[in-house]
């Protein structure tokens, strides 16, 4: 399995913005709630396989490089999470 370096930073503060819990974050990607701690306070760059990223930045919706660090970051990655649900299940 491939992995790829993601900032740790970047993670946490997208995950903030977006206004997503740790929780749902972990659900979504498969991931503990521990494994993400892990990943957003890393001191660098931290290795994570390309299923966990694309899956961290389907549930974040936002580009997978914006993650990684190869795309900036835009004002519209900062905004809270649109909600796609729209037969109410979800909250």
């Amino acid at each position: 399995m491939t992995e790829v370096l993601i900032n740790p930073q970047r993670l946490k503060t997208v995950r903030k913005a977006r206004k997503v819990g740790r929780a749902k974050l972990a659900k979504g990607t498969r991931l503990t709630e521990r494994q993400l701690t892990k990943l957003e306070t890393a001191k660098a760059p931290i290795a994570v396989s390309e299923l966990a990223l694309d899956r961290m930045a389907h549930v974040l919706q936002i580009p997978v490089q914006a993650l990684t660090g190869d795309l900036p970051l835009i004002e519209d990655d900062l905004k809270p999470v649109e909600k796609t649900c729209t037969s109410g299940c979800c909250g």
